[in-house]
């Protein structure tokens, strides 16, 4: 088999196109000093998007009396001046 001019041309220009081609792969593969930092991965975090927290302005605090509960007091006898009474059971605010 015989190779003429014109074919031995086109086989370097493919050789020469190759190697531009190639070129940028083989120079980011020239280890550099930030690659030898160290890297850590986390295999459990999930891939999400940052979430932008916004800062709500802090709420004036207003005084709010405590609420009375309404406390149950069973019938009694009551101590008197004029001897006992008797109180019927009802419900007072305390």
């Amino acid at each position: 088999m015989q190779f003429t001019k014109g074919d031995l041309v086109m086989n370097i220009k493919r050789i020469i196109a190759g190697a531009a081609l190639l070129l940028p792969f083989a120079v980011t593969s020239i280890p550099s000093q930030a690659s030898a930092l160290q890297v850590i991965v986390n295999p459990h975090g999930h891939n999400r998007p940052a979430q932008i927290i916004a800062k709500k302005p802090s709420q004036v605090r207003r005084y709010a009396p405590p609420a009375k509960k309404k406390v149950f007091i069973p019938a009694h006898w009551e101590k008197t001046n004029h001897g006992r009474k008797w109180v019927t059971a009802h419900y007072v605010y305390k």
